[in-house]
């Protein structure tokens, strides 16, 4: 087999992380006695001002109340960050986060084949492995490698060369490897770096441009959750196989760049 690492960017691709992100700010909201609740389409709003920290800083600055206030809240805002990092910890070792359909199977037949896994996440590396071994367990845990280049610029969710770095430190070629991942923005970082990707939108990135993408589906499908009979005709399968992957990457590679998309709605 060709293909020799599978590289999921964390935040929604691997996981559903980002509505246990949105319960945590809402948690330290009410320790620190706010009367804000951020719904669903409010965190979706957010996701404008980039990372997770910065939407908070964005969401004061945009607040109606007297500059005394918004410098009051400015100055609280590292302990509410404090408070929501310490939830969200919770949460994911509690299961909180749960994998996106057909992670688990996919990861565990990489596993088994003796493929390398990689993570790629401006998230802390404890917080990336405290997820794995929650979700996957020690051993699988183990396998993968996290890489973590570098903290995003203000106003961006991540750092441009995520995937580069990834492919420096896995030592393979970008056509020895397949990424994963769920916006816009990760898809231009792994395209960047020359990798075939796969696409799957969550709730907060639907309706994002993903005309680059090498394959768009709902989900990696699964026993309990297998594919739409559109999505699994437009693969031949009801799941996204590491075969099927592999032809697909092979395909692309005989092209001479992976781009010819194959979408899903």
């Amino acid at each position: 087999m060709s293909l020799r690492a599978l590289i999921f960017d964390m935040h929604g691709a691997l996981a559903d992380t980002e509505e246990a992100c949105r319960q945590a700010f809402n948690a330290a909201f009410i320790e620190h006695r706010l009367r804000w609740a951020w719904t669903s389409r409010d965190y979706a709003s957010l996701r404008r001002f980039g990372g997770r920290d910065q939407r908070l800083i964005g969401y004061i600055h945009a607040l109606s109340a007297p500059a005394a206030e918004r410098a009051r809240l400015l100055q609280l805002a590292p302990r509410l960050l404090c408070t929501k990092k310490r939830v969200y910890g919770g949460q994911v070792r509690s299961g909180g986060a749960p994998l996106r359909p057909g992670v688990r199977r996919i990861v565990r037949d990489a596993f088994v084949a003796g493929m390398r896994l990689a993570i790629v996440s401006t998230a802390a590396i404890g917080a990336a492995r405290a997820l794995l071994r929650a979700e996957f367990g020690r051993r699988i845990c183990d396998r993968f490698e996290i890489i973590a280049p570098g903290k995003a610029t203000p106003g961006t969710s991540r750092a441009a060369n995520d995937y580069s770095a990834a492919l420096s430190v896995l030592g393979l070629p970008a056509s020895a490897c397949v990424a994963f991942e769920d916006s816009a923005e990760g898809l231009r970082a792994a395209k960047a770096a020359g990798l075939f990707t796969v696409v799957t939108p969550t709730y907060w990135t639907l309706g994002e441009d993903f005309a680059a993408a090498d394959l768009v589906l709902p989900s990696l499908g699964s026993r309990l959750h297998p594919l739409e009979p559109e999505a699994a005709a437009r693969i031949g399968a009801p799941c996204l196989e590491l075969a099927c992957l592999e032809a697909m990457n092979q395909a692309a590679g005989s092209r001479g760049a992976a781009g010819t998309r194959q979408e899903v709605a």
